[in-house]
């Protein structure tokens, strides 16, 4: 059985779950941290002990016995580099979302992996959920017939908005609603959007963060078959409900029509120190006992198989460059109170 040395670089919430699911796959034969915070490197090097830690990134990219690497870094703004490093050095990369800041950078990366024929791949780990593995089954299966039109609503609380916010300049439309791009776009393939129109809306979240952040963006985008689509995303619930995430999805076809109720109050613990919650309602997922709760570690586990095997990863970077162009127009539409076409021309593109 083939294995592989893999690293991942920037260890925190979701890059933690990307290495513990690592640390215990046969496919792994070493693994490899970079972190620059020192104590959790610890923390990690103590719990899984890797076969090297550091707070270089570029120690990594040296190593010839790694032949992957999960980008999980924060703010955004260091996917590129680190990326742009990473093909640069002959490695397969994950990376999570967003695959960049601008389009230029976008293409650049894309390139470069076609150029060394590298695997490379973003982070949208909402295609692991088989709630939506199903809605995208009924609409390639025509089990609801021809889709007519999607909603997608997501809303996050304050607490994490604040901190998703506060990182980076990025808005609702592309830390949130790009998932639900992303899987619309993936149900509704081979259509392409062609135009889109963007509002924002204020609340908490300007008071909360100290800066103009909107609570929630709802975005239409009309696809070149027609077809028109609405996706909200927001960060500003209570801090009480959900506990993390909650999420309604629509999809109505000539046939029929298939829902989803995604908001986790499946399972609900009520204790006398801190009352009711609702556990295992984040969005990547956590680890409970020998099992995992959410679609994170299974995308982690496609992408190690993917390069081991050969596989096509399930989603392209160029789909992922799709995405970003349509929450880029989303934002300049919110902006100038105005649809935008696709795709931008280059004007635009330097002022989004």
């Amino acid at each position: 059985m083939k294995q592989i040395g893999v690293g991942v670089i920037g260890t925190g919430w979701c890059g933690g779950i990307r290495a513990e699911t690592l640390a215990k796959h046969a496919l792994v034969k070493s693994l490899h941290l970079a972190e620059t915070r020192a104590e959790r490197l610890e923390e990690l090097k103590s719990k899984l002990r890797p076969a090297s830690a550091t707070a270089d990134y570029r120690e990594l990219l040296k190593n010839r016995d790694i032949e992957a690497v999960y980008i999980s870094s924060t703010p955004e703004a260091t996917h590129y580099p680190i990326a742009r490093d990473a093909l640069a050095a002959g490695k397969h990369v994950f990376l999570e979302k967003p695959i960049a800041m601008t389009l230029a950078e976008a293409d650049e990366l894309i390139a470069t992996a076609k150029s060394k024929n590298l695997k490379f791949t973003i982070g949208y780990s909402q295609r692991f959920n088989p709630k939506y593995a199903y809605v995208r089954k009924c609409i390639r299966d025509a089990t609801i017939g021809k889709p007519v039109t999607a909603l997608v609503s997501r809303h996050i609380t304050r607490m994490l908005g604040t901190k998703i916010s506060g990182r980076s300049k990025l808005s609702p439309a592309a830390m949130e609603a790009t998932h639900d791009l992303d899987f619309v776009f993936w149900c509704l393939e081979p259509a392409k959007p062609v135009r889109v129109y963007s509002q924002q809306n204020y609340g908490a979240m300007r008071e909360l963060s100290g800066g103009d952040v909107p609570d929630q963006q709802w975005l239409m985008v009309t696809m070149d078959n027609g077809m028109s689509v609405v996706v909200g995303g927001g960060w500003s619930l209570p801090l009480g409900y959900p506990n993390f995430s909650t999420t309604w999805i629509e999809m109505i076809g000539t046939e029929g029509a298939v829902m989803v109720d995604d908001s986790h109050k499946d399972v609900v613990v009520n204790t006398v120190a801190k009352g009711m919650q609702l556990p295992m309602s984040t969005m990547p997922g956590e680890f409970v006992d020998h099992t995992y709760a959410g679609p994170m570690a299974p995308e982690t586990v496609h992408f190690l198989e993917a390069v081991v095997h050969d596989r096509e990863v399930m989603v392209k970077p160029e789909h992922a460059r799709m995405v970003m162009e349509v929450y880029m127009a989303a934002d300049l539409s919110a902006e100038r109170n105005e649809a935008i076409a696709l795709p931008l021309k280059p004007s635009l593109r330097a002022v989004a």
